[in-house]
């Protein structure tokens, strides 16, 4: 019997720990992850590692010795296959039947998948996890890749490859990088940053079939055109881990739905990280958000509040990346689908994007502007009709 039980072995997982060890500091506490690996930060696997900024033995949250001595147990190569509320159990795939008194679902998302028989294939990555780091990485130098995917996995891994000599090749079916996210003039801008930089950009296109030839792969796309290729990575965002949740009668829709609190519609039972459909306080909405910071942030709340805080989570998450030269930091909804409003400082380089809906702003990305990100949770959480008059300057770079 644990006290407190923890399914995944992520970012969200650890913080929980933390969390809950806060407030309790004797409670027992299992953590069940899938990898190998002790739990790592994910971030890396596509920014710093490529750049020399970190090394693998740097992304590991902590040492096995930090969870001995928090005396938290933890069970690597493990997945729970099966949650049992009733009895408060769950169910290993090593036959480990464990029983709980609060369980946290922190299972984050797996890689979505395309829509076409690649199954077996050598050379296939459904980029994720630091075995796939480190498959990827062992000398790319000369190799073709094919980036399949122009969100924020697949621009950070092709910018990384070619920095790397790989002759890469994107293919997506939107007509500019980042199109979900950056507005039109800004996406047009990254795009053609990454092809003088060398990348092939194919938008528009979806991939028909992939098979191997000879010692590589050749894939096709609907428009009739053949990509010959080492290495296909694939990046084209990942579905919330709901198994788990849906078996055990929890209510999911875009993720496992939980209240302020992070307590699902089962009592005892909680969701942090990419999983997790919450409140978000500020924009009025359900949503469910994919970042680091979210899982840092949600994780640690989760755990406090198994432990009896009984607080509501009304943190702003934020998100990040690199882009070559341009980098960013961004929080609230940020979607291109909104009314935007560009205050640039230099034009797609350097200055703040505004996301609004009826008025008000609901968004904003920091676009090579840094420390700010407090001034614009701040706008976004004050809810006033603004226009784009009072919206120069609003936030300074």
């Amino acid at each position: 019997m644990y006290d407190y039980l923890i399914v995944g072995g992520g970012r969200a997982a650890v913080a929980a720990a933390e969390g809950i060890r806060e407030l309790d500091s004797s409670g027992s506490i299992l953590i069940v992850g899938a990898e190998a690996h002790l739990p790592y930060d994910r971030p890396p696997l596509s920014k710093q590692l490529w750049f020399g900024k970190k090394t693998v033995d740097e992304i590991f949250i902590h040492d096995a010795g930090h969870f001995e001595s928090e005396n938290i147990q933890l069970a690597t190569s493990e997945r729970v296959k099966e949650v049992r509320p009733a009895e408060k159990t769950v169910v290993t795939d090593r036959g480990r039947r464990e029983n709980y008194g609060k369980l946290l679902l922190a299972t984050g998302g797996t890689p979505r998948r395309l829509p076409i028989s690649c199954a077996g294939l050598d050379g296939v990555i459904y980029y994720r996890t630091l075995d796939h780091y480190n498959a990827l990485s062992r000398d790319p130098a000369g190799k073709s890749i094919l980036v399949v995917g122009g969100g924020f996995i697949g621009s950070e891994i092709a910018a990384a490859l070619s920095q790397h000599e790989a002759r890469v090749t994107m293919v997506f079916p939107g007509r500019y990088l980042c199109e979900r996210v950056f507005p039109e003039s800004l996406a047009r801008s990254i795009q053609i940053d990454f092809e003088e930089r060398g990348i092939r950009i194919l938008g528009g296109e979806l991939l028909t079939s992939i098979a191997r030839k000879g010692g590589g792969l050749v894939a096709q796309t609907q428009r009739g055109k053949r990509l010959d290729c080492d290495t296909i990575v694939v990046g084209v965002g990942i579905e919330p881990d709901i198994l788990l949740a849906t078996g055990a009668g929890l209510s999911v829709g875009n993720g496992i739905e939980v209240d302020e609190r992070l307590e699902s519609t089962v009592s005892g039972i909680y969701a942090a990280g990419d999983n997790a459909s919450f409140p978000y306080q500020a924009l009025g909405k359900r949503m469910r958000v994919e970042h680091w910071d979210n899982a840092v942030s949600q994780g640690k709340a989760a755990g406090r509040n198994m432990a009896g805080a009984g607080e509501p989570f009304t943190y702003m998450p934020y998100l990040y990346s690199d882009l070559f030269d341009f980098g960013y930091e961004a929080v609230g909804d940020v979607r291109s689908s909104l009314t935007t409003f560009a205050d640039w400082e230099k034009e797609n380089e350097t200055g703040v994007v505004y996301y609004l809906a009826r008025g008000r702003v609901r968004g904003v990305m920091l676009c090579n502007v840094w420390g700010k990100l407090d001034e614009a949770r701040q706008l976004i959480r004050s809810g006033v009709d603004v226009n784009e008059r009072d919206l120069r300057g609003a936030v300074r770079a």
